[in-house]
């Protein structure tokens, strides 16, 4: 697999190093943050973070004309003793946290009704993992959630997103000093499902937050993690994994923002794709900002093209605006298997078709074993054994 960056033609942001305080990358989006939807132009494409949207295949989302209608979502969690969970209305003092960086998340914003509210108590450290389930049901709907851990707290949180929607929402994750959550988001979505997300962490001082988002099914999902940092010491890890089947589209778009001094990110994402049209997108964006001395940080992006008429658009960023960092780096890489190793795996005699099999298992296992849910990784390997036999 080269180990060279997969920029589009006549693109001038991909893999960009900008020092300077006052400049504008692709870091920064084309409007401020808001939550009001009319300060957000309705996208046309041309846009740097709408530039490889399929923007007829939103359904609606991003112009207005998506409304809630016919059953949408049901959403079950089950939590283990010393979490609470709340049903909340819009006037509720823990939403809103994080403003949408874009209108389709605007629009989610706006459009809820209820919220979700998830309460880990301070220094609560859960032995199970808390489940959310949200399954379509049909039609088009708009959610809002919030998680938010105490200080010293510890949890894992699963969430599981199934059946046929049109679903635009916002995820909350507030972490306090010195607690550790683990969420991992599965995009497992019916053929025609369309899933647009915003994914905001909070990280207080010395922090740790893991997030893993892994996705398979849907038309079109579209999925924003956002990392900022409420004191030092925080570290991120953002990891993830995709399957782009035939005429989907699954577009992951990152930032992290170093705004304070000493914290650390690790990002790395994987993906695989097989048949005609079959498109992923990953961009990542890392903003070293001036105060933010002593940053440590990585992302990795890798994709692997199994079939011919699939395409992969990798773009990393990187903003640097102090020189006093531990490090900062970034790669992508796209190719098709690596002729070696099927060799290898051939001249034992393992069939051709079960060492592709092998290799794609080896490529995600590495992201897979860190989830640290037994039942979970499991289920994904399966997955992912499933994907490969609809191939052969």
């Amino acid at each position: 697999m080269a180990e060279a960056q997969n920029i589009p033609a006549g693109s001038t942001t991909a893999g960009s190093i900008a020092v300077a305080a006052e400049s504008t990358v692709a870091t920064r989006m084309s409007a401020p943050p808001s939550f009001d939807v009319a300060d957000f132009p309705i996208p046309h494409g041309r846009e740097e973070e709408w530039r490889f949207t399929p923007l007829e295949r939103l359904r609606g989302l991003h112009d207005g004309t998506a409304v809630a209608s016919g059953e949408g979502v049901r959403v079950e969690i089950e939590a283990p003793e010393g979490v609470t969970v709340e049903t909340v209305g819009r006037d509720d003092a823990r939403l809103g946290k994080a403003k949408p960086v874009d209108r389709v998340a605007a629009q989610a914003y706006t459009s809820f009704e209820k919220a979700g509210v998830v309460t880990v108590a301070k220094e609560a450290v859960l032995t199970e993992p808390i489940r959310i389930s949200v399954h379509g049901e049909g039609g088009a709907a708009f959610g809002h959630q919030v998680i938010e851990l105490g200080a010293f707290a510890e949890a894992l949180v699963v969430i599981d997103h199934t059946g046929d929607a049109v679903l635009a929402a916002n995820v909350d994750y507030v972490l306090g000093d010195g607690a550790k959550l683990t969420v991992v988001s599965v995009q497992d979505w019916d053929e025609k499902a369309v899933h647009v997300a915003q994914h905001n962490a909070l990280v207080g001082r010395d922090a740790t937050f893991k997030s893993v988002v892994v996705t398979f099914g849907g038309d079109l999902v579209r999925i924003h993690p956002r990392v900022e940092y409420a004191g030092p010491g925080g570290q991120a890890e953002l990891l993830g994994l995709y399957f782009t089947d035939a005429g989907q589209h699954h577009e992951h778009r990152l930032l992290v923002d170093h705004n304070t001094p000493h914290c650390t990110s690790n990002v790395a994402y994987k993906g695989a794709l097989q048949g005609q049209d079959a498109h992923a997108v990953w961009i990542g964006d890392v903003l070293i900002q001036a105060a933010a001395e002593g940053t440590d940080t990585y992302e990795l992006n890798r994709n692997l093209v199994l079939t011919d008429g699939a395409r992969v658009d990798s773009v990393p960023n990187l903003e640097i605006e102090t020189g006093e960092i531990a490090g900062a780096g970034h790669a992508s890489a796209t190719g098709r298997f690596d002729d070696e190793q099927l060799f290898y795996l051939m001249a034992r005699g393992i069939p051709e078709t079960e060492a592709r099999r092998l290799v794609v298992r080896g490529f995600f296992a590495e992201l897979v074993q860190q989830i640290g849910l037994p039942d979970v990784e499991e289920r994904l390997i399966a997955k992912i054994e499933a994907e490969l036999e609809a191939s052969v």
